[in-house]
């Protein structure tokens, strides 16, 4: 198996590490030292990083409850999680840790054209797409649904920044983008919105 995720477009689903819950670095000096970066090195990011940043996103935090590492409202969890590498895009299944093949190739060059031409998509490793199915939320909350998705991918996002930090990468949010063309792009389900784009990688 490789050892960087995306290394076997054959691979239909990869496991991913356990995360790990303890760091060598303290939340505040994390918080102090987050910053937006943009100039990364190509070099694939380990499954265990890969791993890490997902966890920290939308990972399972207490699995009786089922309860996730971003609040939700509700705790209904309408995020879905996806990671563009060069060889695919890969969707985060929280339940079990699995990165599932969601689309074979690098859509990261059409990915940068739909996002205001950011050089950054295609330089990093991996970017990640959070996207919402409203509906999820709507069921509950009606109108507002869509106000609380919105709320809930910033948790996530400042969660994968704070992460990336703590691991010494460097990583940029990123909200300028077409959005019905990017998830046409990642051939989302019907109903999922792209709200928000992280992209990371180690600095260069």
């Amino acid at each position: 198996m490789s050892n960087n995720v995306g290394g076997d477009t054959a691979m239909i689903e990869e496991q991913l590490p356990l995360p790990l819950t303890t760091g060598r670095m303290s939340l505040e000096k994390t918080i102090a030292r987050r910053r937006s970066e943009r100039k990364f090195s190509p070099r694939p990011l380990t499954r265990e990083h890969i791993a890490q940043l997902c966890w920290a996103g939308q990972g399972i935090t207490a699995p009786q409850q089922g309860l996730r590492s971003a609040p939700s409202a509700g705790a209904l969890y309408p995020i879905e999680l996806y990671a563009a590498t060069e060889a695919k895009v890969g969707h985060f299944q929280p339940n079990n840790m699995v990165i599932k093949q969601h689309v074979i190739g690098d859509i990261r060059p059409r990915l940068r054209q739909l996002a205001v031409n950011q050089t950054i998509i295609t330089q990093a490793p991996v970017t990640f797409i959070i996207a919402a199915a409203v509906a999820r939320t709507a069921r509950k909350y009606g109108n507002r649904a869509e106000r609380y998705c919105f709320m809930e991918a910033g948790h996530v996002a400042q969660n994968m920044l704070l992460q990336a930090t703590a691991l010494h990468l460097g990583a940029v949010p990123i909200g300028a983008f077409a959005d019905r063309k990017v998830a046409a792009l990642l051939k989302l389900p019907k109903g999922q919105r792209v709200l928000y784009l992280v992209t990371v990688g180690y600095l260069r």
